[in-house]
């Protein structure tokens, strides 16, 4: 039997394990690279494997980073099904439709930017190189039915005359529906067969609703081995969901590998404790500025994290009552998943607000935004309030315009509230912008280039890191310790290169065995 590791390895996206055996290959996640949109769409591209060889697939949970290529295997006929928990499979339906709609948007973007650089150089007027207002709106008129809405059929037309290379989705809308019909959700705690003589049970990762920690057991050859594939693990004393599981059942104790995240190897994050009264310390100070607080959210787990203990410090009368939008439609449908899944939540929840009848995500300040007008209106608000908007690594997504127009200001605040990859504009925003506020903010602000522009990073830079989902080295090291779990090896994955390697030196200094993984590199479990 052996394990090959073909992503998040020495890296933290792209989350992708493969167990084989004389009878069965069970792929663990199928997750999309993110980080630089040359280098990651190369990468995405790219199947190390025959989808149609595959046995199943168990999903660890939904973010895209661990489900975003599951479509990809759809497309190129993957025939078995996808385990998850009931909660991850619910989120997907809404994260995997989103993921397709954004690659055939970006796709359908990039080709109508194509043609009409083509149509402006073989057109037949000509003045210092560039066309008359005529000839560009009859271009616009060509290639967009209104200002705004791309014609699609009539760009797609024009790549075939003049026989350019258009720019193809990496999947499409009905490649995402095809994968969706292949989910089986399942509960914590349940024995699934996922091949020969080859179970998994889910177990509560305490990650965001839904995760999991999945417990392989395999017999062949007469012996029994377990893999346990940690997923994403969470932190402990975090609201709305329960701590990350610590008490496997008996069958599954005894682990002959633990394929293990290390996004936070070697840093510690602000007690969870610490959360609310920073938030609160951050509220003042704005309103007291006058300005307006902007915090890129991932859509699932953070952005309803964020507006539970906002329910909690209004509930409190503590702060002052800012109007609260969440500027996407997506998180918009995730927190539905929340809503309708309230058997996974902690104790604290059930007594915080369910027990006396309310919904810990709807108050009276919160406002769901859905439209674009609705969106645009917001950008220009210069009164005090709220945005929390997607992407979470300000890649995409509404965020850009709220930052474009706010990131200028001083008296605005811009809020890492999550975890920002290398080469991300969020991770710029954050390196650039705490470097600013410890030199005392002297001399000329940084500036961050982000839509075809250059805009000073004025707005104060805030990290709140306790509101991060992914356990630091301290709960991790908690996880090992304190779990019943018997680890006979561990392969540290889903961290980028300098956190792994760290977090593998403490753990065998603690006296486990550990490996760091190289991309496409083979363990043999004996």
């Amino acid at each position: 039997m052996n394990v090959t590791f073909y992503g998040a390895v020495r890296e933290v996206t792209g989350s992708m394990h493969l167990i084989s055996t004389a009878n069965d290959r069970i792929l663990l996640d199928c997750g999309m690279f993110q980080g630089r949109r040359k280098e990651t769409a190369e990468k995405n591209k790219v199947m190390p494997l025959d989808p149609q060889t595959l046995t199943n697939v168990v999903l660890s949970h939904a973010h895209i980073d661990h489900s975003g290529r599951l479509p990809l295997l759809a497309k190129h006929d993957f025939a078995g099904r996808i385990i998850s928990s009931r909660p991850t499979a619910a989120a997907c339906e809404y994260l995997l439709r989103d993921a397709a709609h954004i690659q055939e948007s970006d796709a359908n973007y990039l080709n109508y930017k194509m043609v009409r650089s083509t149509l402006m150089k073989t057109g037949s007027t000509k003045s210092r190189g560039k066309k008359p207002e005529k000839e560009l709106d009859k271009i616009r008129t060509t290639l967009k039915k209104n200002r705004h809405a791309l014609n699609v059929e009539a760009i797609n037309d024009l790549i075939d005359k003049y026989r350019l290379e258009g720019v193809r989705a990496l999947y499409s809308m009905d490649d995402a529906e095809d994968a969706l019909s292949l989910f089986d959700g399942y509960p914590y705690r349940y024995p699934i067969s996922i091949g020969r003589e080859m179970t998994c049970t889910l177990y509560d990762a305490g990650h965001i609703i839904g995760s999991a920690i999945a417990a392989v057991r395999i017999r062949e050859n007469g012996r029994d081995r377990t893999i346990c594939f940690s997923g994403d693990i969470g932190r402990f004393d975090k609201p709305i969901i329960n701590d990350p599981t610590l008490d496997f059942e008996e069958a599954d104790r005894e682990v002959d590998l633990l394929i293990m995240e290390s996004t936070y190897g070697n840093r510690l994050h602000e007690p969870v404790v610490d959360l609310k009264p920073r938030l609160k310390e951050i509220l003042i100070e704005t309103h007291d500025r006058g300005g307006t607080i902007l915090i890129p959210s991932f859509a699932f787990g953070r952005t309803q994290e964020l507006l539970y203990i906002l329910h909690e410090l209004y509930n409190e009368n503590d702060v002052p009552e800012f109007p609260v939008y969440v500027d996407s439609p997506l998180a918009t449908k995730l927190t539905r998943v929340f809503a309708e899944h309230p058997e996974v939540y902690d104790r604290e929840t059930h007594e915080t607000f369910l027990q006396s009848g309310e919904n810990p995500f709807q108050f009276d300040q919160i406002h769901f935004v859905g439209s674009v007008e609705e969106s645009m209106a917001l950008n220009r608000d210069q009164t005090p309030h709220v945005v929390v908007a997607a992407s979470g690594m300000c890649e995409a997504g509404r965020i850009l315009h709220h930052l474009r127009h706010k990131i200028h200001d001083p008296k605005n605040t811009i809020l890492i509230v999550g975890y920002m990859a290398q080469h991300t504009l969020g991770r710029r925003i954050l390196d650039q912008g705490l470097a600013y506020e410890e030199s005392g903010r002297n001399g000329p602000p940084p500036r961050l280039k982000f839509m075809n522009k250059e805009y000073p990073l004025r707005a104060r830079v805030v990290r709140l890191g306790g509101f991060s989902a992914h356990a630091d080295k301290s709960e991790m090291g908690r996880f090992l310790k304190e779990s019943n779990l018997d680890v006979k090896k561990i392969a540290l994955v889903h961290g980028e290169e300098e956190q792994t390697l760290s977090f593998a030196e403490d753990l065998k200094n603690r006296g486990y065995e550990v490996i760091v993984p190289k991309p496409g590199e083979t363990l043999e479990i004996k």
